[in-house]
Formats: structure tokens, C-alpha cells, sequence
């Protein structure tokens, strides 16, 4: 593997260029540059100083427990209506409209990758922009919804609304699951993008892959080897935004 980042930034071209089938598996460092903070680095969430830890009120049993504490921390750190899509999104909707790009699967609950352009995102951990009545059921679109309710939100039929995504102690959709499992197994290439590969099962995906390139772009190490064929250390938006179409 080269450390030159030239001579890696066209070896990757020439991967993206010869693929036709190509995947994206990305996590919260793909929206760091977008003003996005991550769970675990130094100003992450799990590093606030707050009355609860995050990990206790981003659990269902803390959601059903407290829900109003629940959603002032949901209100104050997970939502961020003003994030805009950084190069990373905007290319990886340009691989896809160019045919190349087959899906990306994110761990991310912030919809930047539909916003970009993205129609095939698989959400493993759900999204901001969704939610759901308890009680009746009915879904609730937008973030606004819960920003402008007063307290706990609540539908018309007086049930609790809950964000759809997936809280500690909850399971990921086998839906999403199943559709993820196939577009990684079926891919040519996969780039894994953003992710130290720490959260499971979400980072045991990449397993399922079987294709010919993995190309691996993070800060920081990752918790496990996954046989990239490159690797940049560099930001995924100069990375990805240097991509040739």
C-alpha cells in the first residue's frame, strides 16, 4: 500500500472507474464536516457534560422511563436542521445518478445523504425526520413536529410520539438488515467511509462482502481490520469530492 496520497487518490479513480456495482458503508464521520458531532471523539456526545449520561438517555428503557428529559436532550444534541451536505454526500448522489453507485448504507440518522441527492439509503440506525405514533401508529414527517411541540410531543389521538430511530437496548430493522446484507454481497467495490467499525451489528456487514476492492477512508483507526485494498486517513470530503465521475 502507498503512502503517497496522489498516487492512492488515483488508484482509487481508476477503482471507481472500473466498477459498476459500488457500495458506500459510512458512519458519523461522514457528517462531522458537515458540523455534525460524533459519539465518541474528545467533543462528542458521550463526552457532555450532562445530568444524565447520553448512553442511559438515548436508551428505550430511559425514553419510556423519562421521556421529557429524553427529549430535551433529543431537541438540544441530536437534531440539526441547519447541516448542510458536505462533498462526501454530494458525490456519493453523483455516483449514484451516474449509475455506479448501487447504495449507500448509513449509520447516520441526520437524512444529509437524501438531501444530497441519495434515493437507495439504507438507514440502519433510523432518522431525525421520522416519527411515529405509539399508540395509533401514524407516522409523523419532519423534525418540526418535535422541535415546536411543548414537553412530550403528542399525536391527535393523544398517543406519545417516538423518533424512528433506533435507541440502546432496541433492534435494527430486519427490512433494512436483509436490503443491506444484499447490496454489500452483491457489490463489486465497497468503500467504508467515516466509521471506526465499533457499533454492532452495523459494522459486521462488511463482512458479507465478497467483490473485488475495498477502499477504507477514516481519521482514525478503526477497531478492526477489513483487508482494504486503500486506505486514506484523510478528510472523506477532500477524498471523496476529488472522485472523478
Amino acid at each position: 500500500m502507498t503512502d503517497n496520497y496522489a498516487e492512492r487518490s488515483a488508484r482509487f479513480n481508476a477503482i471507481i472507474k472500473g466498477s459498476e456495482n459500488i457500495v458506500f458503508f459510512g458512519g458519523a464521520g461522514v457528517s462531522t464536516e458537515s458540523g455534525i458531532p460524533d459519539f465518541r471523539s474528545v467533543d462528542g456526545l458521550y463526552n457532555l457534560n450532562y445530568k444524565y449520561p447520553p448512553e442511559r438517555i438515548i436508551s428505550r428503557s430511559f425514553f419510556d422511563e423519562k421521556p421529557e428529559e429524553f427529549y430535551r436532550f433529543y431537541r438540544e444534541k441530536m437534531i440539526f436542521r441547519d447541516a448542510k451536505p458536505n462533498a462526501a454526500h454530494l458525490k456519493l448522489a453523483e455516483l449514484e445518478k451516474a449509475g455506479k453507485l448501487r447504495a449507500v448504507v448509513t449509520q447516520n440518522i441526520d437524512n444529509l445523504h437524501q438531501m444530497a441527492g441519495s434515493k437507495n439509503v439504507l438507514e440502519l440506525h433510523g432518522s431525525v425526520y421520522r416519527n411515529f405514533c405509539q399508540k395509533c401508529g401514524k407516522p409523523a414527517h419532519g423534525v418540526e413536529v418535535i422541535l415546536n411541540a411543548r414537553g412530550i410531543p403528542q399525536c391527535g389521538c393523544g398517543g406519545r410520539l417516538k423518533p424512528d430511530v433506533v435507541l440502546y437496548e432496541e433492534g435494527l430493522s430486519e427490512g433494512v438488515l436483509k436490503a443491506a446484507v444484499k447490496a454489500i454481497s452483491e457489490a463489486e467495490t465497497l468503500i467504508v467511509g467515516g466509521t471506526s467499525l465499533s457499533v454492532y451489528p452495523a459494522a459486521g456487514l462488511v463482512d458479507y462482502f465478497r467483490g473485488g476492492h475495498i477502499v477504507l477512508i477514516n481519521k482514525g483507526a478503526t477497531s478492526r481490520g477489513i483487508g482494504a485494498e486503500l486506505a486514506f486517513s484523510e478528510s472523506i470530503g477532500k477524498v471523496m469530492g476529488e472522485v472523478e465521475v
